[in-house]
């Protein structure tokens, strides 16, 4: 099976699996939810990735809207955020990142907020997410595809490469015009990489806009990126499943999620090292780059982070991931509502101090 394939089909499976923790049995034994019945919705055309929806509706017609402008939402997310395709009659971050180093451009209300917001939690992280970056994570990621083409000619990035990328890299230099939602790079080099923000933030508009429609019950899964909405129709919570990074290897924990936690209109977001990689010498190579170092971060196998909004969870796992712990730690616990949980190299966990609670029983 070809290894693109094989990873969208094991997404699914995890997707699957997530929504199954703690789901609640048939709806005959309940029969407080009798005006619903349950659903699913899967796609596989917005954000490289497996998205699957699971959730409760009055009848499969009113489900079948709903999803339909979901769906219709993720997908113009995906279009305006995509920076390796341009889409006709729109301009997008492919476009952005080709011309507003000549001239301010005029871009669309969903580019501009989450650029805004990009930026804010580039400067609430040191500098660990920075969107900015996106010569530096271009210079990985064509080494991570040649390696996928041809395992045999895998290589490094050159190291002089990587610090006159990193050099371009400014977040001060991603100018932003909210009175006329404009992009401007002032530096003509940069250019930006929102793999860290765009899909969770999407995730996030579109699962608001969908509350706003009227889905009052469901769990959506983009890739992994979890977003509950509401509670299940008799009032139990949703639950998603933080995923071990490190199944099949030896003396490592076993089992599939090492914690089930309860979600309620609560996103759940994992950055880990064994998502997206490449081997080079029998070293593995993953896509969360160290901003300090200009290569792969190695304080974690994964950073898992529960909080209210999609977007902010996806923009601090990729920071947290990339922090030492103490440093991490300090700001979880001072933002409100977000809780997080580390997953060291040797198989130890740390969280901070509500993570815990959260979480659902297994005994």
């Amino acid at each position: 099976m070809h290894k693109r394939v094989l990873a969208l089909a094991l997404a699914l499976c995890l997707a699957l699996g997530l929504f199954g923790c703690g789901a609640a049995p048939a709806a005959e034994s309940q029969p407080e939810t009798a005006p619903f019945e349950k659903y699913t919705a899967t796609w596989f055309d917005v954000f490289d990735t497996v998205t699957t929806v699971l959730g409760y509706a009055e009848s499969e017609e009113a489900w079948n809207r709903q999803m339909d402008a979901l769906h219709a939402d993720l997908t113009a997310y995906h279009q305006l955020y995509d920076i390796y395709h341009s889409y006709e009659g729109l301009v997008n971050l492919r476009d952005v990142n080709l011309t507003a180093a000549q001239a301010p451009v005029e871009v669309d209300a969903r580019i501009f907020a989450m650029l805004a917001e990009a930026k804010e939690l580039c400067r609430i992280t040191n500098g660990q997410m920075n969107i900015a970056q996106g010569q530096l994570y271009s210079l990985w990621h064509e080494k991570r595809d040649q390696a996928e083409q041809d395992p045999q000619k895998a290589a490094l990035p050159d190291p002089d490469a990587l610090k006159k990328a990193a050099a371009h890299g400014s977040i001060d230099d991603l100018v932003l015009d909210e009175n006329a939602s404009t992009v401007f790079f002032a530096d003509p080099e940069m250019r930006i990489d929102v793999g860290s923000v765009g899909k969770g933030y999407a995730v996030e508009m579109a699962a608001q806009a969908a509350q706003q429609r009227g889905l009052s019950s469901a769990l959506i899964s983009v890739g992994g990126n979890l977003r509950s909405i509401g509670t299940k129709p008799d009032g139990t919570k949703w639950t998603g499943g933080a995923q071990n990074p490190w199944q099949g290897i030896a003396g490592m924990p076993e089992d599939a999620y090492l914690r089930v936690v309860e979600l309620e209109d609560t996103a759940l977001v994992t950055s880990g090292d064994y998502q997206r990689f490449f081997t080079v010498e029998g070293k593995r190579y993953h896509h969360l780059i160290d901003p300090d170092t200009l290569y792969p971060a190695g304080f974690y196998s994964a950073v898992s982070v529960l909080g209210p909004d999609s977007g902010l969870a996806d923009c601090l796992s990729t920071g947290l991931f990339c922090m030492e712990f103490d440093e991490g730690l300090a700001l979880v616990e001072g933002m409100e509502g977000v809780e997080a949980m580390w997953m060291f190299p040797d198989g130890s966990l740390k969280f901070s101090s509500g993570f815990e609670s959260r979480c659902k029983s297994t005994n």
